[in-house]
This record gives C-alpha cells, sequence and structure tokens, in this order.
C-alpha cells in the first residue's frame, strides 16, 4: 500500500468499541436484608469480560470485593457474592446481612484480555453519588 504509515493508527481506531454499564438505580435496604446491585454492559456479551466489584467508604480509598465475576479476595466476608448473567448481560453484586458499614458506594468495573474499562459505574447500597453509568473505551 502507498500509505502504510496511516493504516495503522485507522485500523486499531476501527477496533476501538464503547463499552458502556448502566445501573437502573441507586439501591437502599434495611439491616440483615439482602440487597443485590445491577451493573448491565452494552457490549451484549459480558461473558467475554470480568467484572470487579470495588466498595469506597466516605473518606476511605476502594478497596475490591469482587474480582473475576465472582471471586472474593482473602479478608472479605462470605456475605458478599458476585455473578454475571450471559442473557442479559449483566453483572450483579449480592450482599446479605447488611450492616451499618456497609454504606458506601460500590463501583462495577469491566476487564476484557489486558485492556481495562474505567471504573465510573457505581452505585450505593444506600445511596449512590452517580444515578448514571459512565461509558469507557476497550482497544485491543
Amino acid at each position: 500500500s502507498p500509505w502504510p504509515g496511516l493504516l495503522s493508527p485507522l485500523t486499531l481506531f476501527a477496533h476501538c468499541t464503547e463499552v458502556v454499564l448502566t445501573q437502573p438505580r441507586p439501591v437502599s435496604g434495611s439491616l440483615e436484608q439482602k440487597v443485590t446491585i445491577s451493573c448491565t454492559h452494552s457490549s451484549g456479551n459480558i461473558g467475554s469480560y470480568s467484572v470487579y466489584w470495588y466498595q469506597q467508604r466516605p473518606g476511605s480509598a476502594p478497596t475490591t470485593v469482587i474480582y473475576k465475576d465472582d471471586q472474593r479476595p482473602s479478608g472479605v466476608t462470605n456475605r458478599f457474592s458476585g455473578s454475571i448473567d450471559t442473557s442479559s448481560s449483566a453483572a450483579y453484586l449480592t450482599r446479605s446481612g447488611l450492616q451499618p458499614e456497609d454504606k458506601a458506594n460500590y463501583y462495577c468495573q469491566s476487564g476484557h484480555d489486558s485492556n481495562k474499562d474505567t471504573a465510573l459505574q457505581t452505585h450505593g447500597e444506600v445511596r449512590s453519588k452517580f444515578p448514571r453509568a459512565s461509558l469507557s473505551w476497550v482497544c485491543p
């Protein structure tokens, strides 16, 4: 091709995919209740991605509560559980036995291969700062 220098950037750009993580609304719950937070992936193929959930309490840095869809890091209570539903392309974070210390913002993140989407999708079990998701990019 007479323009080899132009083909690479154009090819890479063509493969970039806009990904949107969406939630219906903030969630609230009562003590000891089971609460589920959802995160819908716009690709329609959530099974091709790994989903991560982070908890951020007021004044603290985010910590991982679920990684790779349903895995809990050491030290995280088994009252947190993660799941995905490939038919609806949604991920879920469930917290059973809700406690006062669970009041926080919860961030959903998806990653594809070595690329990760930014984790600006949030959901609070009591109140969310961001009632809608933001978008991010995946480029192979």
